[in-house]
């Protein structure tokens, strides 16, 4: 990973890639790096398990698109969206990383501007045993969780791009 800069989008990709599904938000960054077309000033960064340790590239970003496993009791390879309220109330019962998210949004809270936009892209995991495939549910659902990812990074750099034009 390289050093922090300011860039007024941050695409974050969490998750444990040997814990199978646990590593989907990774896995799903992985493919948006290879997603042509991405609008300008957008930061992808694997964070894995990294915690709070990338707060520094977080914190003056305007906009923040966290990719993650998200257990919320729906059939396996659900897509599921969380922001505004629904992102900043999370204890750590959503997150397969539990308190790793809630603590990385919590001081996120403290310490970054208090305008941020965080929006949760995530997909229901069937198994995070140990293992380095994604199940074929979760497999089957990273095309469609990279395609909501693009479609909010391309809705969200239309208002940027007309203010600056």
């Amino acid at each position: 990973m390289s050093a922090p800069r300011a860039a007024s989008t941050v695409v974050l990709g969490l998750g444990n890639v040997i814990h199978s599904d646990d590593g989907a938000g990774v896995h799903a960054v992985q493919r948006l790096k290879e997603t042509p077309d991405l609008p300008q000033d957008i930061d992808l960064i694997e964070g894995g398990t990294l915690g709070l340790s990338l707060l520094p590239y977080l914190w003056d970003a305007v906009r923040i698109v966290v990719l993650d496993a998200v257990d919320v009791g729906q059939p396996p390879g659900t897509i599921v969206r969380l922001s505004g309220d629904e992102i900043r109330s999370l204890r750590g019962s959503v997150s397969v990383h539990l308190v790793g998210l809630a603590d990385l949004l919590g001081a996120l809270q403290l310490v970054a501007n208090p305008t941020q936009e965080i929006t949760l892209l995530g997909v229901q995991p069937a198994s995070t045993e140990w293992g380095t495939e994604l199940s074929q549910e979760v497999q089957a659902a990273i095309p469609q969780l990279v395609r909501a990812a693009r479609e909010l990074l391309c809705r969200w750099s239309q208002p940027l791009e007309q203010a600056a034009g």
